[in-house]
């Protein structure tokens, strides 16, 4: 076999892993771990929460979150505590939290989410400290649920279920979402997971790590926290739901800004550092997302060295053909709006996603601050 052979072949089953192996592989291992249930023991107190819900131009939801808050979930009311942190947000964000009876909402400086998130935490009096997106909704038992893994000592990190709401426009992010949360429930089994969602999640206030600002908390926090010796656990009893971005171009773009805030963790933020880790966790770390991050890059190596080959074997040939005949489906998913070749345009865009996050973080860095998503208010 020629190197260039070998190329191509390294190449396609690291595709093939990343997508299909991984799964699989982390499916058959957590199974033999058995199944992972969370209660909190009768003769334990609830703890003191502090929900924290970061702000920026959300005037339209943010009396529906503290409303949601207050009289839907099922928590007592003496230990709860609503934060509304918001980040010099230019409406009357400020002003609707108050109205809504938020027990404390800061009106910060721009400075992007994860300073908000920061600045909340330092005035938080609860000894849990829960975070949620201003366009979530929690099921009744969310917040019971949310602390249940807390009651092990060893968990400083706990995210929930989100769902996705509006599927019935072109994005197809509801597919890849459910996905994405077996992948999670299955590693929470394993270990820990290696990433979170900013709709539903909750840690130890003394577990609290200040992360760089450009980072975030969805993929940065709980990997710092396994690192620090903690257990980050998903709990999908814990429901929350968000509308989601109602099309695959607008999809596509909320996943570029978010990879030009991913790029800096995993080069720059210790994700490619197995120290502090554990065997097991860094496997989980390498197989779910470095593999994923690195996939359009795989996917070019993969074409162009079957290109190259082409002469030489029937396989070379096919290779092509399905690369290609998966993109000519994205760029007809354009004008026909059948669920196949949008599934196509999702992979090929959510795959480019990745590459022009790269590209916008080497080009001009990540501004700290954010905006909503398009059509998710």
């Amino acid at each position: 076999m020629t190197a260039l052979a070998i190329v191509f072949w390294s190449s396609v089953a690291l595709i093939v892993y990343a997508h299909l192996g991984y799964p699989l592989l982390l499916s058959l291992l957590a199974r033999l771990r058995g199944p992972q249930e969370f209660r909190w023991p009768q003769d334990l107190a609830l703890p003191t929460v502090s929900v924290i819900v970061p702000a920026y131009a959300e005037e339209e939801v943010i009396q529906q979150r503290i409303a949601n808050l207050h009289d839907e979930i099922a928590f007592p009311r003496s230990k709860l505590e609503v934060i509304v942190a918001c980040d010099g947000s230019p409406d009357r964000t400020a002003q609707r939290a108050r109205e809504a009876g938020a027990d404390l909402v800061l009106e910060l400086p721009r400075g992007g989410k994860v300073r908000a998130q920061d600045e909340a935490v330092r005035r938080a009096r609860g000894d849990i400290v829960a975070f949620s997106d201003a366009n979530a909704h929690w099921a009744a038992d969310a917040l019971v649920e949310l602390i249940k893994p807390f009651a092990d000592p060893r968990v400083g990190y706990a995210c929930g279920e989100v769902k996705l709401l509006g599927e019935d426009g072109t994005n197809q992010e509801g597919l890849y979402w459910r996905y994405e949360l077996a992948m999670r429930a299955r590693e929470s089994r394993l270990r820990s997971v290696t990433g979170g969602n900013g709709a539903i999640y909750a840690t130890r206030r003394d577990a609290y790590v200040e992360v760089d600002p450009v980072m975030g908390h969805d993929l940065s926090f709980p990997f710092t926290l396994v690192k620090r010796g903690w257990l980050a656990l998903y709990n999908p009893a814990a429901v929350a739901s968000e509308k989601m971005v109602p099309s695959l171009e607008g999809e596509f773009a909320r996943k570029r800004r978010m990879m030009a805030h991913t790029w800096p963790i995993v080069l720059h933020g210790g994700l490619l550092s197995p120290r502090g880790y554990g065997a097991v966790y860094a496997f989980m770390i390498f197989s779910h997302r470095v593999l994923r991050y690195i996939t359009p890059f795989l996917h070019l190596v993969a074409l162009g060295t079957a290109i190259a080959l082409i002469g030489q074997g029937w396989v070379y040939i096919a290779a092509v053909v399905i690369q290609g005949a998966v993109l000519l489906g994205a760029l007809a998913a354009a004008l026909i709006r059948w669920r196949p070749l949008l599934i196509a345009r999702y992979y090929v865009l959510t795959t480019a996603s990745l590459a022009a996050g790269l590209w916008d973080w080497l080009r001009h860095g990540v501004d700290p601050g954010w905006e909503p998503a398009e059509g998710t208010r």
